[in-house]
């Protein structure tokens, strides 16, 4: 099989300047920031690709996040801050990032990668990562800091709000408004009972398409039932082991609710 080739070099060269832009860093070595930029379907081994750097950036990230929320939220215990730490280093934080900040345009890939459609979005929050890593080594934990410090702060400042954990309909709100165009509506089909202790049979409708209706004994926790219907007939979630639910696409390690 004939190795891949590498982009352009021209085209290498304007992905290491926007890079820098980016990240608002001159790197002395601009071997880091190309490594970083590398994945391994353009190298001929995983070495000379950003997986090593993408370990130590996912190790900077969650070292940064872990001060930022020890100080910010002194009344916070160890279990309140796992929580949220676990929503602002998750894989879909890192890809909104690198959505945000337009890096998923300066992934080198090799042939077979490119003209294929967007890049994963786990492609793209490993870039994130690798970029971190990259950062630390070439400037150290403060370059690292002036740079994240602001993106992640909103992300913070929201799972803190929102109690940490993100629920069935949030998420399928999230899925509908940016995949398919259009929102999720929540429909009551049926319901039973004395007005003291009604229930009520809710389904999902997005579009022409409806999903499997559930029943609760508020409106509410019908709602967020018939959203987890939803998510679980268009494969974005897995049952893990402990019970819980978490998102397949993108590699999430955060937990969903039904609150």
């Amino acid at each position: 099989m004939a190795t891949p080739q590498p982009e352009p070099l021209q085209d290498q060269d304007a992905a290491l300047v926007r890079a820098e832009e980016v990240l608002g860093h001159t790197f002395k070595d601009k071997s880091l920031l190309q490594l970083a930029l590398t994945h391994s379907s353009l190298s001929d081994s995983r070495f000379d690709s950003n997986e090593r750097l993408e370990f130590l950036g996912d190790a900077v990230l969650g070292c940064l996040v872990c001060e930022r929320i020890y100080e910010r939220f002194p009344e916070h215990l160890e279990g309140e801050m796992t929580k949220i730490k676990s929503a602002a280093v998750s894989r879909r934080t890192c890809a909104d990032i690198a959505s945000d900040l337009d890096l998923t345009d300066l992934i080198l890939v090799g042939k077979g990668m490119q003209n294929t459609g967007p890049l994963p979005r786990s492609l793209a929050a490993a870039i994130v990562e690798a970029l971190l890593g990259a950062l630390y080594l070439d400037a150290g934990l403060d370059a690292v800091k002036r740079f994240l410090l602001p993106l992640i702060d909103p992300v913070i400042t929201d799972a803190n709000e929102s109690g940490h954990q993100r629920n069935f309909k949030s998420v399928l709100q999230q899925h509908a408004q940016q995949v398919l165009n259009t929102p999720p509506q929540y429909r009551v089909v049926d319901e039973k009972g004395p007005d003291h202790a009604k229930s009520f049979q809710v389904r999902v409708e997005i579009g022409d398409r409806h999903f499997e209706p559930s029943w609760g004994n508020s409106k509410k926790q019908a709602e967020q039932q018939a959203a987890l219907n939803a998510l679980k007939e268009m494969n974005l979630v897995v049952r893990s082991g402990s019970g819980c639910y978490k998102l397949i696409e993108n590699g999430d390690d955060e937990e969903l609710t039904g609150k």
